[in-house]
């Protein structure tokens, strides 16, 4: 059993979510978050199976992750 962050995002049309600390591109959807969760677990598992566990970081550099903002002056 391994632990992974997962980045959820909240969009009008639904949720997307994808995991860090893994090799390749991997991304769940769904009308919400637990279906987006629950998509991109299986997608997680299926890369997996595919490419092998060195897809998977040896150890998980990502010890937390949070959303920000910041204004960026553009003229």
């Amino acid at each position: 059993m391994r632990t992974v962050k997962i980045v959820v995002e909240h969009h009008p049309d639904g949720y997307v979510a994808y995991p860090l600390g893994l090799r390749g591109v991997v991304v769940g959807q769904g009308d919400t978050a637990e279906q987006a969760l629950a998509d991109v677990t299986s997608a997680i598992r299926f890369h997996v199976e595919t490419f092998g566990t060195d897809v998977l970081d040896a150890e998980p550099t990502v010890l937390d992750a949070f959303l920000a903002e910041t204004a960026v002056d553009l003229t």
